[in-house]
């Protein structure tokens, strides 16, 4: 058996990768994953309102939600799974499709194989999941694909491609000026993973969520060449490049060989909305699975869904299991 390792991959950084109706889409064009393109964008065209909106629909209260939708009459509910099925409960029929084709693993890392918990640092594996990873990366090339810095990663390797490694001291410096701005916000933190910034608004006030979105966008008017993103309860300062967790995942298929192969199926978790940029090259090459990490209804390009990290270990364990 081989044990191909399991690396940590951050969005903005690439790290070697150690030693039916959902697959028909037509193939991409591929392109230079590695080359920068900085660019000019004006943060003043979002006006406030559209960003305090923005906010609040890409963090929904989870606690009051989730009842709703998982309640056997919502319609809503049982449409969306219908197009989104489980990948545990539909898992004999992604099995049959990866049949006889090399498997690649493509794992987020926050809210899919850790819980979403107030403090990032805290957002860690549990023993299991671990295993289960662990386990995975025993079978088949295996990469964690997030936002955080190499070195909150569990097991980095060697870097093949930083395509944003240029923007280090302005990064450095926005996070000093951000830090000084959030200390008037009670709640508010800032996270530096080296190639990006996350400002995270899960423990203030709504009422403040204004004026935290003003003062972020008030630092960054003086730096055009970085853009503005928000998840759930995080606004996400990355530079303006052609990279996203899209181009990681082409950028290591191609670094591992498997770029033109047609016996490939690269299975792709994740649960926020910079999944999505994975889950859409997966539908343009028509190969492989994306699978959505969500309690509740979203939209999404993933093909299939798991409700939390708990059914994300489930999942890794039954994938060995159906191959040992």
């Amino acid at each position: 058996m081989t044990k191909h390792g399991v690396v940590v991959v951050p969005e903005d950084t690439v790290v070697g990768v150690a030693a039916g109706r959902h697959f028909s889409f037509p193939a991409p064009r591929m392109g230079d994953s590695c080359k920068m393109l900085a660019g000019q964008i004006d943060l003043g065209a979002a006006m406030m309102g559209s960003w305090l909106d923005s906010m609040k629909a890409s963090s929904p209260r989870y606690k009051l939600v989730a009842p709703r939708v998982a309640a056997a009459g919502d319609v809503e509910h049982d449409d969306w799974m219908e197009k989104h099925p489980s990948a545990l409960g539909e898992f004999e029929s992604l099995a049959a499709a990866a049949s006889g084709k090399q498997i690649v693993m493509f794992l987020d890392y926050d809210g899919t194989l850790s819980p979403i918990v107030e403090d990032p640092d805290s957002a860690v594996m549990t023993d299991e999941m671990r295993e289960a990873v662990r386990g995975v990366a025993d079978h088949f090339p295996t990469a964690i694909v997030s936002g955080r810095g190499r070195d909150k990663g569990e097991e980095a390797r060697s870097v093949l491609c930083q395509p944003a490694s240029e923007f280090l001291p302005m990064i450095g410096e926005v996070h000093d000026l951000l830090v000084a701005k959030m200390a008037s916000i009670p709640g508010a933190m800032v996270e530096n993973n080296k190639f990006c910034l996350s400002v995270h608004f899960r423990c203030v006030d709504e009422k403040k969520w204004g004026t935290l979105a003003e003062q972020v966008r008030s630092v960054l008017r003086e730096y055009p060449r970085l853009r503005l993103t928000q998840g759930r309860k995080v606004l996400e300062i990355r530079p303006v490049i052609k990279w996203d967790k899209g181009r990681a995942l082409e950028f290591l298929l191609g670094a591992l060989g498997f770029a033109d192969r047609a016996d490939v199926f690269p299975i792709y978790i994740g649960d926020d909305r910079t999944d999505e940029d994975a889950f859409k090259v997966l539908r343009s090459r028509g190969q492989g699975a994306g699978i959505l990490v969500t309690r509740f209804p979203k939209d999404t390009l993933a093909s299939f869904s798991l409700r939390d990290p708990a059914e994300v270990k489930d999942f890794l364990r039954k994938l060995v299991m159906s191959v040992s």
